[in-house]
This record gives C-alpha cells, structure tokens and sequence, in this order.
C-alpha cells in the first residue's frame, strides 16, 4: 500500500526555521512592547523575559537540529540567571513603589544612591 504524503504531517516534522520564525515573532513583539510603553516598569521588564525567551528558543532548536546538548544546558543557566534577575528586579520595584507611590519610569531618574 502507498503512503501519502500527508500522513507524516502530524508525526512532528518542523523544521528549524519554523522555530526561528516563532522566535523572531517573540522578539519583535517584545521590541515593540518596549517601543510602544516607555512607563510601567513591570511590562518592560516582562518585555525583556520574552526577549530572553526567544533567545532560548533559537538555542534550543539549533540545539536539537545539530545534534548537540549544550545549548540545551546553556538555556537552564540563562533561565537561573532570568529567574535571579526577576527577583531582584521585582524587589527593586516594591522599594520605588513604597517610597515614591508609583512605578513610573520617569520616578526611577530621581533617586539616588
């Protein structure tokens, strides 16, 4: 009996630029969040995750097509290191928002240290 085609479309066969292509789109979204709200903190540090999340995408996939583990090791290290950065910068946020009442980024050039 002849196989169709179209029986392999549902065992899993993406190809590397269909991941590339997901995190391009990823990274231009969170660009643009950045461009598009310049004053709440919390959406530009969430625009920053995303970024780094479309970074481990595209060493996942070059991970997985090359045949090789070590990018896939290097996104659990960037991942502890985001997870890190996450708190510290939330906790920086709960300081500014309990001595200046607000979390603009206009409030964040009058401190000082």
């Amino acid at each position: 009996m002849p196989r169709n085609v179209s029986d392999d479309w549902g065992q899993g066969m993406i190809a590397l630029s269909d991941y590339l292509t997901v995190a391009a789109i990823l990274f231009g979204l969170s660009m643009a969040g950045m461009f598009i709200n310049r004053k709440n903190i919390i959406i530009l540090l969430m625009c920053i995750e995303l970024m780094l999340l479309a970074v481990n995408i595209n060493f996942i996939a070059f991970s997985h097509f090359l045949g090789d583990v070590a990018g896939q090791i290097f996104v659990f290290f960037i991942l502890t290191v985001a997870a890190a950065e996450a708190a510290i910068g939330l906790a920086i946020l709960v300081v500014l928002f309990r001595n200046r009442g607000s979390i603009n980024v206009a409030d964040m050039d009058t401190l000082k240290g």
